[in-house]
């Protein structure tokens, strides 16, 4: 499969290689952080921390708080949780996707005040919501995407063509899905989709432009977004016309769920290393077209 999707990086007209910047700053002392989350209104970072198998319900996971600065605030500020992953914000209420359940904590005294358990679940992986409040769960494991609607947390969209889906944004009436692809000797990689948020319709983000094992993506306020590769450890920049630039190239695997200071920096979990990294947000010219 590697070897597949590094055939596709390669050949495709639209990407281009830039030297990776050197990081701002790297916070260490995770245990397999999946996911970063900055929220402006207290000026801290949320890192999910699996701590041991992702889909295993051993109650080892936990969530830190860090400093915009990368300073760890508090490494286990709500333990006793399974396998966290994707986080999202909204109205003091962190929702956190754990295995086949969505949690909701109360940030201002950090305990799980509700929990949405979803049968038929496999492996919840990225959360999002929208500006009407609605939470969105990826599904990677059963092709779904979960949605909490007031109180009913139930499928919404469950189709193959979402190429087992990972990282969700939601934005401008749409989901945009970046999907981890599937594995094996004729697996596909994965490439951005959306989903209407209302029409539920699916579509091609940019096009069926296949870029890797994506886990993470964040906006980058010019209409184009930050990705990360799993397999490959890397971190594309796509532009606003489709173009992919591969912006940060690291190593071992493991590159998951991305953060954003708007504007300021790109957060980086690593799992393999245990790390999470800050790259500073930069205007990026369009890239050539690779040879």
């Amino acid at each position: 499969m590697r070897a597949l999707v590094w055939l596709l990086l390669m050949s495709s007209s639209l990407l281009a290689r830039a030297a990776g910047p050197d990081p701002t700053w790297v916070a260490k002392g995770f245990a397999q952080p999946e996911s970063a989350l900055y929220v402006p209104e207290q000026d801290l970072i949320y890192v999910s921390n699996i701590d041991g198998e992702p889909g295993a319900k051993d109650g080892k996971g936990f969530i830190s708080r860090v400093a915009p600065d990368g300073t760890i605030v508090k490494r286990a500020w709500i333990s006793g949780l399974n396998a966290p992953k994707g986080m999202a914000y909204k109205n003091g209420l962190l929702y956190v996707s754990d295995i086949d359940q969505l949690l909701v904590i109360d940030t201002g005294n950090g305990r799980v005040i509700k929990r949405y358990p979803a049968l038929g679940a496999k492996f919840f992986n990225d959360v999002a919501v929208d500006k009407a409040g609605r939470v969105y769960v990826s599904d990677t494991g059963t092709n779904a995407i979960w949605r909490l609607a007031g109180e009913r947390f139930v499928i919404w969209v469950q189709e193959a063509r979402l190429n087992h889906p990972n990282g969700l944004l939601a934005e401008r009436g749409l989901l945009v899905v970046a999907p981890y692809g599937t594995q094996g000797e004729n697996g596909e990689a994965g490439f951005l989709l959306t989903v209407n948020l209302e029409t539920k319709e699916i579509n091609y983000r940019f096009g069926p432009i296949g870029v890797g094992s994506l886990d993470g993506l964040v906006p980058d306020g010019q209409d184009g977004y930050y990705l990360s590769d799993f397999e490959h450890s890397n971190v594309y920049h796509v532009h606003a016309n489709g173009d992919h630039l591969l912006w940060v190239l690291q190593e071992p695997p493991g590159t998951a769920d991305l953060g954003l200071i708007p504007g300021k920096l790109v957060l980086v979990p690593h799992m393999k290393e245990g790390t999470l990294s800050a790259y500073k947000v930069e205007r990026l010219e369009k890239p050539a077209a690779a040879n």
